[in-house]
């Protein structure tokens, strides 16, 4: 779930894995005996290099012209019997594979990186790669403070006229636009992989990250290596299914919030409290927008940021919750200030009001492009009271994401999808595929990973018993254990393994 904003230009199933710091070193790039690479590093700081892979806009039209997607590459300065590149991949879509590659210290055990060259790039569209381009910054403001639901037909009548600009201003501002799908980003992954000299594609992907390396399996079954897929999305659902099934998950994460909140001293709760207490914040700051007392001066904290920020605190119950009780604590004293960091930090907004790259814009675009909307726009106003009896909470913040993906292909001609990934299982692959499922993971729900493990056969299943977004790197030595074994020793677990947090 990439958000609550305009709810009439969001949210498909998507999900944002937040990136630790960048490394500092200073070291030179070390040498590796086997690698077979003939793409045109160059140095790029301390252990990282980049380089510049060139892919056709479109694979039926080479006349169109390329792309050029941006790859960067990290090599531990103690790397010894080198396996070959694992390529990762954040999620989003929309999150910079760059700058999460830079953080490979961070994300992967020093056994892995001793073993393998860490290879981040940016998917066509996104961030240093040639990128959509929708808004500025001072309209992503706007967008994301906005009304993040139609009340009534005059609310209603607004949020088409401003999906219909949002999709104008893309169509404007960035040529071919229909050739951004996750699709063709598989397409590009394999020309990364033979560019990279490597016999088959190693790869880690998060979230949404697990479609991208689900669509490459699906179409080089044969190429791929080791391939981990954490946070799994289930590619044979439709739009609907995804943003109903999501919805439900966050409302059972913000349940299972204030269950752990009646726990704690600091909780800022009222005692018995249920998931009605949000839906009246909710209702209370759209009638009286919260303020920002630091920071930013004059800035109105409106109920679409509010949603932002307590969705963005659902995926992580470590660090996001005790926030989440930070914000809802200022919240009641009228100060939007712990809303607003959870928001920015989810969107990519600096404190200067800037955006750290284009992953709004092409989240949406590149969503809408995956998932074919085969509902009018009356079928899904019809829709919308499942989406709230199902999901009281955030229910009414996602019922209305498909319009915006009805006009965006109007707007680009679209009338079929064009890939088949809601019909063709995956078989025969030529290494087994491993798959991570956390239990109460509301971006990914867990039904999602048991769907893909059924649906790539000979995969293996991990389960994480426990809260929050994926599961590798976040504290369970029993999975962190089982992805490394199977990285560096090629070990496949015998069985499908239930790990706890």
């Amino acid at each position: 779930m990439r958000g609550a904003r305009k709810l009439l230009i969001v949210i498909t199933a998507v999900a944002l894995v937040l990136t630790g710091c960048s490394s500092t070193t200073t070291e030179s790039f070390p040498d590796a005996p086997n690698d077979a690479s003939t793409l045109d590093w160059q140095n790029c700081g301390g252990n990282f290099q980049c380089a510049t892979l060139k892919t056709p806009i479109d694979y039926s039209d080479a006349t169109l012209g390329q792309f050029d997607i941006a790859v960067i590459r990290y090599r531990d300065p103690g790397q010894h019997d080198r396996i070959g590149s694992l390529v990762i991949n954040p999620g989003g879509p929309g999150v910079s594979g760059i700058e999460y590659a830079r953080s490979a210290q961070y994300i992967l055990s020093p056994d892995v990186l001793e073993r393998y060259d860490i290879v981040g790039f940016d998917p066509r569209g996104i961030g240093a790669s040639t990128p959509i381009h929708c808004l500025s910054d001072a309209e992503q403001d706007v967008l994301f403070a906005s009304d993040p639901k139609p009340d009534d037909e005059a609310e209603y009548a607004q949020g088409l006229s401003d999906t219909q600009a949002f999709i104008d201003k893309c169509v404007a501002k960035t040529a071919n636009l229909a050739h951004f799908s996750t699709a063709d980003a598989a397409r590009d992954m394999e020309l990364l992989r033979q560019g990279l000299g490597d016999e088959k594609l190693n790869y880690m992907g998060f979230s949404y990250g697990t479609y991208l390396g689900t669509l490459y399996a699906q179409q080089f079954p044969n190429k791929v290596g080791r391939f981990v897929l954490d946070g799994a999305i289930d590619p044979s659902i439709s739009i609907e299914q995804q943003s109903l099934i999501q919805a439900v998950a966050f409302d059972q994460a913000l349940a299972n919030f204030i269950a752990d909140c009646a726990q704690e001293k600091n909780c800022p709760l009222p005692p018995n409290a249920t998931p009605a207490f949000f839906t009246e914040l909710f209702a209370k700051v759209a009638a009286n927008p919260l303020t920002m007392t630091n920071g930013e001066s004059k800035r109105l904290i409106t109920e679409g940021l509010v949603v932002t920020g307590t969705a963005s605190a659902l995926y992580d119950d470590i660090s996001g919750w005790p926030q989440l009780r930070i914000a809802i604590s200022q919240a009641l004293q009228g100060d939007g200030s712990g809303f607003a960091q959870l928001a920015d930090a989810y969107s990519g907004r600096k404190s200067d009001g800037t955006y750290i790259n284009n992953q709004n814009d092409a989240n949406i675009i590149i969503n809408c492009l995956d998932w074919q909307e085969s509902r009018s726009n009356d079928a899904i106003r019809a829709a919308v009271r499942n989406f709230v009896k199902a999901a009281p909470v955030f229910g009414p913040y996602v019922a209305y994401s498909g319009i915006t993906c009805n006009v965006l292909n109007q707007a680009i001609g679209r009338t079929q999808i064009t890939t088949d990934q809601n019909t063709a299982q995956i078989r025969n692959t030529a290494t087994p595929v491993l798959i991570i499922g956390t239990t109460q993971d509301p971006a990914t729900p867990y039904a999602w990973a048991k769907a893909l493990a059924n649906y790539i056969a000979g995969s293996r299943l991990i389960t994480l018993k426990g809260e929050g977004h994926t599961g590798y790197g976040r504290g369970s030595g029993c999975v962190d254990d089982a992805v490394d074994a199977y990285l560096i020793m090629e070990r496949d677990p015998s069985r499908d393994l239930t790990c706890f947090q």
